[in-house]
């Protein structure tokens, strides 16, 4: 069974919001995210589980979408490493692009106070596979106003990573779900890792957190660190430091190069 054939079903049923009404009342680009990995098959239930008022975000008849987002960091792995060892200023930047609209967007994420996360972007226009200009210097502006001095950096691709999104609105609480499932992650070099069986569920709401979270609790899943680019490379690079992520990798993924020792 598919993804697909999980997920359509249960958010068939949802009643649909617009993306700009979503982006008024939930934009949510300074927020605190929770992050839960698990089995496609449990989705109906946590789904299925969430407020009888959640909305899904519907555009042009369509509810899951797909997602491409091409990683940036420096030759040292300055932003990964940031990750891995927990570094208060760590950042990620990431071109990422809407494989239905088309548009794409340069997006600098970095930490906010008490752990919350700070995304900024504008569109982009350019080489998928290389920070333009105009990309370069929002990175420099956004990370130097986050107290990180990136002008000594050379930053260049390091990951790819695909997947399809669903994305519900809980009107209680303000707050955002979004269900990732096809998750692909992909080297430079072309080598490539997938979870089909494996899903990411993340909730973006304030510190107290959601009924997303209540409810994931109650199906005794707890949030991990599982991220999409720290993760992936963790899982392709068995020469990186992975001790934050190692849980995550044994339990969702059993045949990483990095637990089996051998290179990407």
């Amino acid at each position: 069974m598919t993804a697909v054939d999980v997920v359509g079903p249960v958010v068939g049923t949802l009643r649909p919001i617009s993306l700009d009404e979503l982006v008024e009342r939930a934009e949510l680009l300074t927020r605190l995210d929770r992050k839960y990995m698990l089995p496609v098959t449990d989705l109906p239930f946590v789904v299925g589980g969430l407020d009888e008022d959640v909305q899904v975000l519907e555009t042009a008849g369509q509810r899951q979408f797909g997602y491409r987002s091409v990683y940036f960091d420096t030759p040292g792995m300055d932003g990964y490493l940031g990750a891995a060892r927990r570094r208060r200023r760590r950042f990620k930047l990431r071109i990422r692009t809407y494989m239905d609209s088309g548009q794409h967007f340069f997006e600098v994420k970095t930490r906010g106070p008490r752990g919350t996360t700070v995304k900024q972007r504008i569109p982009y226009e350019g080489e998928l596979g290389r920070l333009g200009h105009e990309a370069r210097a929002y990175a420099d502006e956004m990370l130097g106003a986050a107290g990180i001095d990136a002008r000594r950096f050379r930053f260049v691709p390091t990951l790819t990573t695909r997947y399809r999104r669903t994305t519900l609105f809980l009107p209680n609480s303000g707050s955002r779900v979004t269900v990732d499932t096809d998750l692909t992650w992909v080297l430079p070099d072309g080598t490539e890792l997938r979870t089909p069986e494996r899903s990411i569920v993340e909730t973006k709401a304030g510190r107290a957190g959601s009924s997303a979270d209540r409810l994931l609790w109650s199906l005794k899943h707890r949030p991990c660190p599982v991220s999409k680019y720290g993760t992936g490379l963790a899982a392709l690079r068995p020469e990186l430091p992975a001790n934050r992520w190692l849980p995550v990798l044994r339990r969702h993924f059993p045949t990483a190069p990095a637990l089996n020792g051998s290179p990407a």
